[in-house]
């Protein structure tokens, strides 16, 4: 894990996201803080419509806050054009959507290649790596089918894959398990921590599953639209797993 003093990889001032709704306007997330560092493993838990996901989108830079700062590698997305936000979307931040995403005219390997191509890395070196990727998340053999032909566990996978691919400083993943049995989100999940190991990658990961907490450096809850600290290594997160 990078240092205590060392610049945060994602900082959120007094965040708060508010959405009109006809003559009224609702508040999903207020007065936010947040710092991540690179090589931390940190899940956030809440209840659905608890603005989990709302956070996401505004880390990545999908949304923009209404209020506050959202800053990631130093950068302040409310000051950067969608262009600019979609360039350090596509070269510092992997991000699995509960929705999977994946591109329905591009096989497997090709939709996990595809960060490395936007990021200039083609060729051979990229389909080695896509097949490597999709060889640990147990679908080396589907590299040629469509989308349309897999499972819903197995497009998680592949969605889990291309996220890895370029080996981004910034891992967002919303739900990675949730279309998963259990012995493959456990592979998906040791993926994961792999990355945070190596010190240069910190990964916020969303999930409805008190089982996470105990691989987590840290565990956040958003409750009501405020986020929580609750357990802060992963003795505190064994105990708050056993509490749950």
């Amino acid at each position: 894990m990078s240092p205590p003093d060392s610049p945060p990889l994602v900082e959120l001032r007094d965040v708060t996201k508010a959405y009109a709704e006809g003559d009224t306007t609702r508040e999903v997330l207020s007065g936010v803080r947040l710092s991540l560092r690179r090589g931390e493993f940190v899940v956030l838990l809440g209840r659905s419509g608890s603005g989990k996901s709302t956070l996401l989108n505004l880390i990545s830079g999908i949304d923009l806050a209404s209020q506050g700062e959202v800053r990631v590698d130093g950068r302040d997305l409310g000051r950067l054009n969608e262009r600019e936000r979609t360039l350090l979307r596509r070269e510092r931040i992997g991000f699995i959507f509960q929705a999977f995403n994946l591109l329905p005219t591009l096989t497997v390997e090709e939709n996990v290649r595809l960060p490395l191509e936007l990021n200039g890395h083609g060729g051979q070196e990229a389909s080695a790596r896509a097949r490597a990727l999709l060889e640990q998340v147990g679908l080396g053999a589907r590299a040629r089918s469509f989308p349309d032909r897999l499972s819903g566990g197995e497009q998680q996978r592949v969605a889990v894959a291309r996220a890895l691919a370029h080996e981004p400083p910034l891992l967002l993943a919303d739900e990675p398990t949730g279309n998963l049995d259990e012995g493959t989100g456990r592979q998906v999940l040791d993926l994961l921590e792999a990355l945070t190991r190596k010190g240069n990658t910190c990964a916020l990961v969303v999930t409805h599953e008190p089982g996470l907490v105990a691989r987590a450096h840290r565990v956040l809850k958003m409750e009501d639209g405020r986020l929580v600290e609750v357990a802060h290594t992963p003795a505190h997160a064994v105990a708050l797993k056993e509490a749950l």
